[in-house]
């Protein structure tokens, strides 16, 4: 399943990120890593997910979430 299928109030764990490399980095850099957990706190009506990844919140769009593979 994609992150964007997912419900709000789960955590997942992430099992492949299929984007460019340079993205890949940046979300490894703030902790989005294979095998990681994420927990979807909310999302909006242009299906911008808000995120919980190792503490943190962060809003990512459906063009990312939509090709992160989670579990």
């Amino acid at each position: 399943m994609t992150l964007d299928k997912g419900v709000i109030g789960e955590t997942y764990t992430v099992k492949s990120i299929a984007l460019p490399q340079q993205v890949e980095h940046r979300l490894e850099a703030i902790g989005m890593t294979i095998g990681g957990k994420v927990s979807i706190l909310g999302g909006k009506d242009r299906g911008t997910l808000i995120l919980k990844v190792r503490g943190a919140r962060f809003a990512m769009g459906r063009g990312i979430t939509q090709r992160i593979e989670v579990a």
